[in-house]
């Protein structure tokens, strides 16, 4: 092989690796967490969620307090309705809500109920019809774990209340 095929080679090599960690971090934009949230409302008959920059800079600035421990400990900010995820190693957007769109099969839409000690409200929150505004963050923890937030305006999870 010739020193120029060898150089060849070793360009489209590298460009390969360049191009899969930009599909990796592909999953991380706003269109593909809104993607993912119609997906799961277009099941159910609920409008289409639309991205928001207001609640993504709020989203922003709460994941970056967590950037230092990577918790799963919500904001407290009421003006928002809040899903978070967490993982020891890289998480996509998209990983992210399918995580809380698999809580599907734990809801029971007819009692409105989760099933007995399973968590739904992940998925209630990503499907509640109400909610017409979302915004979402992801950050790289100190730890070397990710973690994500999407919030939604206005919030859902009302007691008593359907979410679609």
């Amino acid at each position: 092989m010739s020193m120029l095929s060898k150089v060849s080679l070793s360009l489209m090599c590298f460009m390969g690796l360049v191009m899969l960690g930009h599909v990796a971090n592909a999953q991380d934009a706003p269109t593909d967490y809104e993607n993912a949230h119609n997906a799961a409302r277009s099941q159910v008959g609920v409008p289409k969620i639309t991205w928001d920059n207001t609640v993504a800079a709020f989203a922003q600035s709460y994941a970056n307090q967590r950037k230092g421990d990577c918790q799963l400990q919500h904001s407290g900010d009421r003006r928002y309705g809040e899903n978070l995820a967490m993982s020891t190693g890289d998480l996509s957007g998209t990983q992210a809500v399918e995580l809380w769109v698999n809580e599907k099969a734990d809801y029971d839409y007819n009692t409105n109920t989760c099933k007995p000690g399973r968590v739904c409200g992940h998925y209630t929150q990503v499907v509640w019809k109400n909610s017409t505004s979302l915004g979402c963050a992801k950050v790289r923890c100190d730890n070397g774990g990710t973690f994500i937030t999407c919030n939604y305006s206005p919030p859902g999870n009302y007691v008593g209340q359907k979410p679609y």
